[in-house]
């Protein structure tokens, strides 16, 4: 019987969905079905570049359905940019092969500059190169500066025609090698500061575009480019000054977020298979399954995956639900970036510890799922900028609640339009958000949750009492450990809230919060562990530490969850 928690292409039937893209989806699944899993290994080993499978997006109309706002769609019903359906494809892109999900998620970064712009042509171009099966890139960073934005060596020499010569390279650029459109971020050498940013619409085909090189050795074509004198017309103009920073850094608002589900793809493919194999394995005339620390490892990557789809799920909705008042998922997005994306390390390296040599063989999907895995975390900024991130909301998070109405689940066919009209990208210190106890009050009797809410309980208590001073601010190494302890309290709330609408198994819920309990108790000794930590910080953090509440027969019914997914899906050969 398929585990409802855990994507299967045996039973997959997005019946949640409208009609178009539930058979979008579920076409997409029977793609990679029915090429089977030889022929999926061999193209990541021979690193062969997606043509087929762009060939069936083309026909199909899969990217220019889910990815041309209601905006541009000229009326057509079916297309709008639906942040639901997007991380529902992100899962199963991951789930197949993460140079699948990389194409199509560099494509919508391409398209972020594109959609906020007022440029009528470029915007009715690119939904034109859409509904011919065209991908997109988004030419941001730099060998020389990474994505620091504010030294970009792409320079616009004005040609006193209105238009500019623009001369420079871009490196690790996804779709460098076939992007109908590539957005390209740059300055102009006549105007210093903020003023001279642009960001303009290339053609990869054009001539004054030149290719070097794919940077890395994969079929996702992460290239280095180079533009040479190459004219940038007025009528190539997506956004001038400040509005252009602001778009480079609204779109990846946008992008980051489909990091997660493409984790979560991938965990469920290599936990099929993991679980699969350990309990078929004999070992000292057992199955690997009957050892006490085996099961222990498949049952916390099992619960920890579950989670990390709960948080991801419940994210979704306040992204559908944000505007100009309720910039809530600004949080919620580099947490998802961030979090969930580690916890798909966590679960691949719990399940590695248990199939071992198995995790190598080339026949396996586990063995590309180890290596791409590592991936997410470093993509769209690093763990630690992210981090970084959300400590800005930390204050107001813990201690500051303000009221709003209840956020629904958010699977209605509607165009998510305020993703592209964000506005500036700044404020972050001032975003309010809802009471946190809330979703932690409606568990309380879940013991693990009422244990964890200690913790996070004890966290505000830091906050007010204990909280780095001005010189501390300045440790960024102390402040990550800090961050790390905030970022718990606020997976663990969205958690609550996805569990409480989807009426999740409380056994699953009680096991998974007892992860978080060790989880905190691990970051608040490492905190105590910190060269700058303060005597009273060292107090707070040891008196932090929790054990959770163990419950053997619950733990034995969840272990029953995950024995079961043996056998619950083989891909095709």
């Amino acid at each position: 019987m398929a585990d409802p928690l855990l994507f299967n292409p045996r039973t997959y039937d997005p019946a949640h969905f409208d009609p178009e893209t539930r058979r979008l989806l579920r076409a997409t699944v029977d793609w990679f079905e029915n090429r089977g899993k030889r022929r999926l290994i061999e193209d990541y080993r021979s690193r062969a570049w997606l043509s087929e499978f762009l060939e069936f997006s083309s026909k199909e109309g899969l990217f220019a359905t889910f990815l041309t706002p209601a905006s541009a769609a000229d009326g057509q019903q079916d297309k709008r940019w639906d942040t639901a359906r997007i991380a529902a494809l992100n899962e199963i892109f991951g789930f197949y092969g993460l140079d699948y999900w990389y194409a199509w998620q560099v494509t919508i970064l391409g398209l972020g500059p594109v959609w906020q712009s007022d440029n009528a042509a470029v915007r009715s171009r690119a939904a034109e190169l859409l509904s011919q099966g065209e991908v997109f890139a988004f030419g941001l960073s730099e060998k020389a500066h990474g994505a620091d934005i504010y030294s970009t060596d792409m320079l616009l020499e004005p040609d006193g025609a209105g238009g500019f010569r623009a001369s420079g390279s871009k490196y690790y650029i996804g779709n460098g090698n076939a992007a109908g459109l590539v957005s390209v971020f740059g300055r102009r050498t006549d105007i210093e500061g903020p003023d001279g940013y642009v960001f303009f619409a290339a053609d990869s085909r054009h001539p004054a575009y030149h290719l070097v090189k794919n940077v890395v050795d994969s079929s996702k074509y992460v290239s280095e480019f180079r533009l040479e004198d190459y004219p940038v017309a007025e009528a190539d103009i997506l956004h001038t000054g400040r509005a252009a920073f602001d778009a480079a850094l609204n779109t990846v608002n946008v992008g980051k977020f489909n990091l997660c589900t493409g984790a979560i793809g991938i965990c469920e493919h290599a936990m099929y298979e993991a679980v699969t194999h350990a309990q078929n394995r004999i070992l000292y005339g057992r199955p690997v399954t009957a050892f006490p620390h085996v099961r222990r490892e498949l049952t916390d990557a099992y619960v920890r995956l579950v989670g990390m789809k709960l948080f991801s799920d419940r994210a979704v909705d306040y992204f559908r639900s944000a505007g100009p008042d309720d910039r809530r998922y600004l949080l919620f997005n580099p947490m998802t970036k961030m979090k969930v994306t580690t916890e798909g390390e966590k679960v691949i390296d719990l399940m590695w510890d248990v199939i071992a040599a198995k995790g190598f063989e080339k026949d396996t999907y586990f063995a590309q799922a180890a290596t791409e895995i590592r991936g997410l975390p470093k993509l769209e900024g690093t763990v630690h900028v992210n981090l970084a991130l959300i400590l800005k909301f930390m204050g107001n998070h813990l201690l500051n609640p303000a009221e709003y109405a209840p956020v629904p689940t958010r699977l209605d066919a509607a165009d998510d339009a305020f993703l592209f009209r964000q506005g500036p990208a700044r404020g972050l210190g001032a975003v309010r958000f809802h009471d946190w106890r809330t979703a932690y009050d409606a568990f309380a009797a879940v013991p693990n949750v009422a244990r964890f809410r200690e913790q996070a309980d004890a966290l505000c208590e830091f906050v007010t009492t204990a909280a780095p001073d001005e010189e501390q601010s300045r440790d960024l190494d102390l402040l990550l450990a800090v961050g790390q302890l905030f970022a718990l309290v606020v997976h663990g709330q969205l958690i609550l809230e996805q569990a409480q609408l989807t009426g999740l198994d409380e056994d699953v819920l009680d096991e998974l919060f007892a992860v978080l309990v060790r989880d905190f108790s691990a970051h608040a000794v490492e905190l105590h562990g910190k060269d700058s930590a303060t005597a009273a910080q060292q107090s707070w953090a040891l008196g932090a530490v929790r054990r959770p509440v163990v419950d053997d027969a619950r733990s034995t019914r969840v272990w029953q969850r995950v024995e079961a997914l043996s056998g619950a899906y083989e891909m095709a050969p």
